[in-house]
């Protein structure tokens, strides 16, 4: 769109559309995440891979938190 010479409010739109659609693939990846990886480390009988799943959502969600 920039390479054609497109409006800057349309390819302002355009980014906008992405960014919603990434921010939906997001929450699908995270729900996927939690309802396997999560639920196999919590139904396992080892307390360190409950820690580990437990660390790395608390990780992406402070990533999250400073976009």
């Amino acid at each position: 769109m920039v390479e054609n010479g497109r409006y800057c409010v349309d390819i302002l739109l355009q980014l906008s559309a992405v960014i919603s659609a990434l921010k939906k693939v997001e929450d699908l990846v995270m729900e996927n995440h939690l309802n396997t990886c999560v639920v196999d480390a919590f139904q396992s009988d080892d307390e360190s891979q409950r820690s580990e799943k437990i660390r790395e959502v608390m990780d992406v969600m402070a990533t999250f938190r400073r976009q």
